[in-house]
């Protein structure tokens, strides 16, 4: 199962570094990851892994969220075939 984390904020360092901490703590591996910051705003768009996650989609979404929330980002996750069919032509 995959899934599509996307963070968005003001730039500062150790964005990256504390988002994927977190992804790795609950076994959650980054198979593709782009970042872009534009003047001082960082947005960042990672397709993950989850098949050998310890923990529930929502459960991880939750945790994200009071992550991003600690270091002043906005973090969403979404499984991957919501994302598709949000994007959908």
């Amino acid at each position: 199962m995959r899934a599509v984390v996307t963070v968005m904020g003001k730039d500062r360092s150790g964005i990256i570094a504390k988002i994927t901490g977190v992804l790795y703590e609950y076994n959650v591996n980054v198979l593709d990851i782009r970042q872009n910051v534009m003047e001082d705003i960082f947005s960042m768009v990672m397709l993950v892994d989850l098949s050998k996650c310890t923990v529930e989609l929502s459960q991880l979404s939750k945790i994200m969220e009071e992550i991003g929330n600690a270091i002043a980002v906005k973090v969403i996750i979404m499984h991957e075939d919501v994302f598709n069919a949000m994007h959908r032509v």
